[in-house]
């Protein structure tokens, strides 16, 4: 009797699965069996060749570590996404330390109803983003990647996937905005189901799966109308980097170890920066009655001079032969987008890097300053090898309300070290008599890169460009050029009227005397279409500094050729809070002032000024210094074997018959600099039993307790002579602090041997805590014998 119709079908499956598994038992043992056999003539091939244990215990390792690195970003990517698909109160219930930021803070609003929102706009939000990845982040990982001979780099699948972002809660700003615009931070977080795959260079392909993302989303609304539809348009960006994470599958699989994914890692957050990381913001237009202008371009709120002056203590990562060596530290500092480096100082947990930088604040609120220090390695270039040695993040807010810090910072992620670094803040102006102050203060600090002024320019569209090539229209973009810094518009494809409606910033050193340079290039030929030069002196005769948007005739183009553009000028200003809490007292108490009384102070301050002036050069003579020279004795400095010798007794040969020499101290408060003048000797005595033997003096000079290779100082030779003359300025980089704990140890010594073989003719002690180094003082030092150490 045949079996059912069902019963054959279900016989027959039973069938067909126990063939798969006995197929795939005999794949098991196969394979078992060729991996045995492989491993035995791996093991023989060693043997036979003598291969070191080191050539594949080496692999091993980086296999396993490999391997440990992958499961624990595995983990990671499965808890985040667990916590993406979840409902607000299953995330509460089941990790507190994902609670979202409404949670924390109590001007933060819960944000379900948007989410729900998302959900149903995130299949429209794909074909966007689609074409986003295509049209402007593509060309440009294509051109970094040609930078490390990687070529042909393209997107060939972009699906995002059906999870859509989260956001853990929403704040709207009520206080400090304007009337025409809302303000709201979205606390976003993105860990979906996305699938990007890509081929690169000979047929290379991979992808990018698991991709994160989370950060502080800023999106503000204006201009606010009266008719529909009431919103101008919007303004997206992030307030600082977000983090950014993701695998890698396919050939490229290989990158993703510790160290050569961040390559493609740093590649991605650049273009995500260069989109809508400030300065750099994503607009949208809303309504046709509202000018692109207004959404484009940038609204600083104020520049931040960052001085990044030394460490201490950090962390040693680099192995030394006999255990644990130094490091080689550096700093990455970051505000937006904007990212900054200091050099990098070798073999040293204690380095001082004296680097100064300035970035453009388009938001006090919110913003902060990164500084990342790592531990330079050599590697793949690209690729992050280096170690980290610590982290930290500075409040602007904090920094802009005081108008300058000083701190000492202690680092995160690290068990110790600290960081040393000041901050200036620079509000706006449309004041151009503010010039000068900044002039001078950017003249006293001897750092040429420092700036006094920023322009903001917003390029709207171009007319009647040439054709670069025959029978075809060019693919112009605009390149853009103050001082040393160049900047360019996107490239618009087959078109002698392209439309940008994009805005620049500049840091300008000097408008009285810089230029605006504007080229036009085709983008295939690479041919210049027409050019344009703007002197920025010449803003300071327009009204508030301004140029407005206007058409301005090409050099070198078509008769009709003309771009129109507009320029803002704004002046930076040394924020000081008492400076203007006090303003009008001032003012008034200046108008109570007698003419008497002004003239008076105005010649004390020459006086004192020109005799400043004279020391800190070193040609001031005698004469001009005698008054200042006793008045800057400090009391404390009598008795403790330092000898200050004033006109009268100047020709002697000191209290221990070994000469004097004349030295000038100052401390630069805003340059955090010690300096010291060596002027001259005199009076150095020859040797009694030879007298012919002239000395070849020369000085140098150490910083106590430590006496350290880095804080030496050496002037040069001068031969045959008893009374040399040096006139040599030397700098040392100290916090106000340090200076009150430190001692300079001046030695005058010969590269003669005069004294029972020691080349040493006399030394000075110099305790510069007991000094007012405000101000400059020059004294003349008696040389006492050497003392041993």
């Amino acid at each position: 009797m045949s079996d059912p119709p069902d019963q054959a079908v279900d016989h027959g499956k039973d069938r067909l699965s126990k063939r798969k598994i006995a197929g795939i038992k005999i794949k098991s043992v196969l394979y078992s069996v060729v991996k045995r056999v492989a491993s035995v003539l791996f093991v023989y091939a060693v043997g036979y060749m003598q291969w070191s244990f080191g050539w594949f215990f080496g692999p091993i390792v980086l296999l396993v570590i490999r391997d440990q690195y992958r499961k624990s970003k595995d983990q990671k990517s499965k808890i985040t996404k667990s916590i993406a698909l979840a409902q607000e109160d299953d995330v509460i219930l089941a990790r507190i330390e994902d609670l979202p930021a409404w949670v924390y803070f109590p001007d933060v609003e819960r944000a379900e109803w948007l989410n729900k929102i998302f959900k149903q706009l995130w299949p429209s939000v794909n074909s966007y983003v689609r074409d986003l990845i295509r049209d402007k982040i593509q060309p440009k990982m294509q051109k970094k990647l040609q930078k490390f001979k990687l070529t042909g780099f393209k997107f060939e699948k972009m699906i995002l996937g059906s999870i859509p972002p989260r956001v853990g809660g929403v704040k709207v700003y009520e206080a400090n905005v304007a009337r025409h615009e809302i303000i709201l931070d979205l606390d976003l977080f993105y860990a979906g189901d996305c699938n990007l795959s890509f081929t690169m260079g000979a047929g290379v392909k991979g992808g990018i799966k698991d991709f994160q993302l989370q950060g502080t989303l800023r999106v503000v609304l204006k201009p606010l109308l009266s008719r529909m539809p009431l919103i101008g348009g919007l303004q997206i960006y992030f307030l600082n980097n977000p983090t950014i994470d993701f695998n890698l599958v396919g050939f490229v699989d290989i990158l993703d170890l510790p160290g050569f994914s961040d390559l493609l890692r740093q590649l991605i957050l650049e273009q995500v920066s260069s989109l809508m990381v400030l300065p750099n913001k994503l607009p949208v237009k809303l309504s046709k009655h509202v000018e692109s202008e207004m959404l484009n371009v940038p609204e600083p709120e104020g520049v931040l001079r960052i001085h990044v002056i030394e460490a201490k203590n950090l962390m040693r990562k680099d192995i030394g032969i006999l255990g644990k060596g130094k490091s080689d530290p550096y700093c990455v500092l970051n505000v937006g987008a904007q990212e900054r480096r200091t050099q990098t100082i070798d073999n040293t947990v204690d380095p001082k890097w004296d680097y100064w930088c300035e970035a453009m604040v388009d938001s006090i609120e919110g913003q902060l300053v990164t500084i990342h220090v790592w531990d330079w390695d050599p590697g793949f270039p690209g690729s992050q090898n280096d170690d980290l040695l610590g982290r930290a993040a500075i409040d602007i807010n904090t920094i802009a309300k005081k108008g300058e810090d000083d701190m000492w910072i202690t680092l995160e992620q690290a068990k110790h070290g600290m960081v040393h670094v000041r901050f200036t803040w620079f509000v706006l102006t449309t004041n151009y008599s503010d010039l000068r102050a900044v002039l001078e203060e950017t003249q006293m600090l001897q750092v040429t890169s420092m700036s006094t002024a920023l322009l903001i320019i917003y390029v709207d569209s171009a007319k009647g460009l040439p054709q670069a090539r025959t029978q075809s229209k060019p693919d112009p973009y605009l390149l853009l050029t103050v001082g040393r810094e160049s900047q360019q518009t996107s490239v618009k494809k087959k078109t002698s009227d392209p439309v940008w409606e994009q805005g620049f910033n500049f840091l300008v050193n000097n408008p009285n005397a810089d230029t605006l340079y504007l080229n036009f290039i085709d983008h295939k030929t690479g041919a210049g279409l027409g050019e344009l030069t703007y002197n920025l002196c010449a803003l300071s005769e327009k009204p508030n500094l301004c140029v407005n948007l206007q058409p301005f005739g090409l050099l070198k183009s078509g008769p009709q050729a003309k771009l129109t553009f507009s320029m803002h000028l704004r002046i930076l200003k040394h924020y000081i809070p008492e400076a203007e809490d006090h303003i009008s007292k001032l003012k008034r108490n200046d108008s109570e002032l007698s003419t008497g009384s002004k003239r008076t102070i105005s010649r004390e301050s020459s006086l004192k000024s020109e005799t400043e002036s004279n020391v800190q050069e070193g040609t001031e003579s005698l004469e001009q210094i005698s008054v200042p020279l006793q008045s800057a004795v400090p009391p404390e400095s009598q008795g403790n074997g330092l000898t200050h010798r004033t006109l009268t007794d100047t020709f002697s040969a000191g209290e221990a018959g070994l000469g004097r020499i004349q030295i000038t101290l100052r401390y630069s408060v805003q340059r955090q600099r010690l300096i010291v003048v060596i002027h001259k000797i005199a009076n150095l005595p020859l040797p009694s039993k030879d007298p012919s033997n002239i000395p070849d003096p020369y000085v140098k000079l150490y910083l106590l307790p430590g006496r350290s290779k880095e804080s030496k100082r050496k002037t040069q030779v001068v031969k045959d002579n008893c009374n040399p003359v040096f006139d040599v300025t030397f700098e040392y980089v100290l916090s106000q602090g340090e200076l009150h704990t430190q001692q300079l140890e001046v030695t005058v010594a010969t590269q003669k041997q005069l004294f029972s073989g020691s080349n040493t003719m006399g030394q000075v002690l110099i305790d510069l805590g007991k000094f007012n180094l405000t101000q400059s003082n020059t004294f003349w030092f008696d040389l006492q014998p050497e003392v041993e150490s």
